[in-house]
């Protein structure tokens, strides 16, 4: 008899900023607050506080509450670090020091300011989303934008790496194609766009990296 696969829960973002229900996870999860479930789907409340972060899978020591905590938080998950920057998240402090640090300095770089994570985070709400919870984008030239911005392209999330496009998939990024020229929809809120101007470098899908390595070395 063919065993029955749960549905998935709700808890998987998307670089377009989207919550959708998804068996795939990813390399990373992140953190908005508690987030009700009911029978799997989240309500209207997409965050509870600003502090929105991206963490390690597993706790520094060692707890898990469960996917669908009654206190702590409420886990979502991101296939690699970019899509969490595109979705409006920086990394942890607490479980990825080194990450939140060299986010920190090239955050300093890129504003000018010196900030702690509460100014950062206040900062980034205002470029994350609107009063109807939608993502906000903007555009730019596509040759200005930095390697792990996310862009749309024809109607689909592409992440930017070198000279190239890789299409996002749910569990790997797509064959990669030329960088356009022209104008895109950029999906990375503003701010860490300039971040990775600035000189940050986000943890890549393996995909990503494999694509990035065979262009380099063609």
């Amino acid at each position: 008899m063919p065993t029955h696969r749960p549905s998935p829960l709700q808890n998987r973002v998307l670089p377009t900023g989207e919550i959708v229900a998804d068996h795939a996870r990813g390399m990373f999860t992140g953190n908005r607050g508690i987030l009700p479930f009911t029978h799997g789907r989240l309500g209207t409340s997409r965050w509870k506080h600003h502090h929105w972060i991206i963490c390690t899978l597993t706790h520094p020591k060692g707890r898990y509450h469960g996917p669908m905590p009654a206190r702590g938080w409420t886990p979502l998950f991101f296939l690699d670090e970019a899509v969490g920057l595109a979705a409006g998240h920086r990394p942890c402090a607490y479980c990825r020091p080194e990450a939140y640090r060299a986010f920190k300095a090239a955050w300093a770089t890129a504003t000018g300011r010196n900030e702690g994570h509460k100014a950062i985070d206040k900062c980034l709400h205002h470029d994350r989303v609107d009063r109807t919870r939608t993502q906000i984008r903007h555009k730019a030239a596509l040759d200005t934008l930095p390697n792990s911005s996310f862009v749309l392209h024809d109607g689909a999330p592409h992440l930017v790496v070198d000279d190239h496009l890789l299409p996002f998939r749910s569990m790997t990024y797509g064959p990669q194609i030329r960088r356009p020229s022209g104008v895109a929809i950029v999906l990375t809120p503003a701010p860490l766009v300039q971040v990775l101007r600035a000189g940050y470098t986000p943890v890549l899908h393996e995909s990503a990296q494999t694509r990035q390595q065979s262009h380099r070395f063609a």
